[in-house]
């Protein structure tokens, strides 16, 4: 599924038109985002929760030479964990 077919289930289920699907989703997005980007988590009762998750600076192995070690930085990443309803569902 796209999110152009995304808008379109939002606009026919919700019965609006696909211009205010469209904005419903993006500010859906940009709000999740801008609170991933404080540290916040973001829990959708039934679906899952958002988070940020930290990965630990680690050496590993440039893949043009396999013989040179580079360092690779720690950085912050998004993660997501399904909620109850959404693995019974798909199960």
């Amino acid at each position: 599924m796209t999110k152009q077919d995304l808008v379109n289930a939002i606009a026919t289920e919700a019965g609006v038109t696909k211009k205010a699907a469209g904005d419903m989703l993006a500010s859906l997005l940009k709000n999740v985002t801008k609170s991933l980007k404080k540290g916040e988590t973001v829990t959708i009762t039934g679906f899952g929760t958002f988070r940020v998750s930290a990965r630990r600076a680690r050496v590993g192995v440039n893949p043009r030479n396999p013989g040179q070690k580079i360092k690779i930085p720690a950085m912050k990443l998004p993660a997501f964990k399904a909620g109850k309803s959404l693995k019974d569902a798909v199960r």
